[in-house]
């Protein structure tokens, strides 16, 4: 089996153009015959005809004598056959062997019949004339020597046929090569990709469906690098949010064996274990709450209820969390009804709301307001905490991404709440974005649609 894309293009053409030349030398041939052999024989027949009158009207010495001194003899070979099949020969160089002319061609030509004799594929050479020459019938046979008009015109096809074929191989040979380069190129990138270099540069130039190709390709590269960044990042950063608190649970456990150890020190380094463990235990639940969001296996769940009453009964879930901090709330909150998934949704609360209570100072104030846009509804949740830079706002809703490495030892958590309120949004086809300046606090803007569009499948 040839392997090479290549050899089997070159060869594919090859037998393609040779046997079409050769059809079409052959259907060229057929078609133009009659029409050859029409105008080969017209000459020829008066040629015939003017030898005929000679020897109609001269006596047959001279008449020989004339037709062999005749410049037309360099092209034709005459024959003259009497009745008993003996024959007189004019024309044609030494050794020249005409063709053979049975009885009963001649034969037919002595009774008055004018004939055509067929000599290979396309050329007719033989042309019978009866003619008097002295009162005695007789049988003229004219036969080409020199080739004819068909013999040229054939020579000619083959000629150009064979050039074509010639000419069409050294094209396809340097054609193929210019488009089978990219698609080698392509190979190779696929050799490096497979063994994790994403730094692939094709550098192909060609448009149509070769260079969407590339493009396409350029563009895959790019994206898998994007997720093979990603994922060293997920693991980095699973390894770092993992590492912490086993080193705590490990250190605090290995302080447990101490015997003299005082029982207020002894529950306050179990109290330190249960909560790194629950705080591992979280981290674990969002992991596999984000996965489940993003494996495209989470079913929506919609039904109509009322948008401002979730958030109320939020608030109040949360209010162990922020009263604690003199923490009030400003409600701009008019009904409003709206077809979502209502356990999902409240999930996206409860982590937004828990980051600006997480993120306020003690007697701030937390705004939340709702209004609509046409189809969709905007919630606007506003604290007044330390807020996050310009150049981390567009990466607080990646797992595991903390805006503030020292602020986040300080609050704690593990930067999945908002990942994950970002995936619920999404499967709703909403959107969320973040307003913030740092120092002057955080506004986190959700965008629902009222109703999930037409025809559209609850499933992610």
């Amino acid at each position: 089996m040839i392997r090479s894309l290549y050899t089997r293009v070159v060869l594919i053409f090859l037998a393609t153009v040779i046997g079409g030349t050769f059809i079409s030398f052959l259907l060229a041939a057929w078609v133009l015959k009659d029409k050859l052999n029409e105008n080969l024989q017209i000459p020829m027949i008066y040629f015939g005809r003017d030898v005929a009158r000679i020897y109609e009207t001269l006596p047959l010495d001279k008449a020989n004598a004339y037709v062999k001194g005749m410049s037309l003899l360099e092209m034709y070979n005459v024959r003259f056959f009497d009745e008993t099949g003996q024959y007189q020969s004019f024309g044609g160089p030494e050794g020249y062997k005409p063709a053979a002319i049975t009885e009963a061609l001649w034969s037919r030509v002595l009774k008055g019949n004018t004939v055509q004799a067929n000599r290979g594929v396309v050329s007719t050479t033989l042309v019978g004339l009866p003619f008097t020459s002295e009162g005695e019938i007789r049988a003229m046979f004219i036969e080409t020597i020199t080739p004819t008009s068909n013999t040229v015109a054939v020579e000619f096809l083959l000629i150009f046929s064979i050039f074509t074929l010639v000419t069409g191989s050294l094209v396809i040979l340097v054609a193929t090569k210019f488009l089978v380069n990219p698609i080698k190129k392509l190979t190779d990138a696929t050799v490096h990709i497979a063994s994790g270099n994403f730094n692939i540069r094709l550098n192909i130039k060609q448009k149509g469906e070769l260079g969407t190709l590339a493009q396409s390709f350029e563009k895959m590269t790019y994206d898998l690098k994007q997720v093979e960044q990603m994922r060293r990042d997920f693991v980095s950063n699973v390894s770092h949010e993992v590492q912490s608190p086993l080193t705590s649970i490990t250190g605090y456990a290995k302080a447990l064996k101490q015997m003299n150890l005082p029982v207020s020190e002894r529950e306050r380094y179990l109290d330190i274990i249960i909560s790194e463990a629950e705080r591992m235990s979280k981290m674990s639940d969002s992991l596999m709450k984000l996965s489940l969001l993003e494996s495209q296996s989470q079913q929506l769940q919609p039904r109509t209820f009322s948008l401002d009453e979730q958030i109320r009964r939020v608030i109040v879930a949360l209010q162990p969390q922020w009263s604690a901090r003199s923490i009030s709330f400003e409600l701009q909150l008019k009904t409003f009804r709206i077809e979502a998934d209502h356990d999902l949704l409240n999930q996206v609360w409860t982590n937004i709301l828990g980051n600006s209570i997480k993120f306020s100072d003690e007697g701030d104030t937390i705004t939340v307001s709702i209004r609509q846009d046409g189809r969709n509804v905007i919630v606007r949740i506003t604290d007044t905490g330390i807020g996050i830079s310009p150049e981390d706002q567009q990466r607080i809703f990646e797992r595991f991404f903390k805006a503030d490495r020292s602020h986040s030892r300080q609050y704690g958590g593990s930067g999945m709440g908002l990942a994950i309120v970002k995936q619920i949004i999404m499967l709703h086809s909403g959107d969320i974005r973040a307003d913030s300046e740092s120092g002057r606090g955080t506004s986190i803007i959700v965008t629902l649609p009222i109703r999930p569009p037409a025809g559209q499948d609850h499933s992610a």
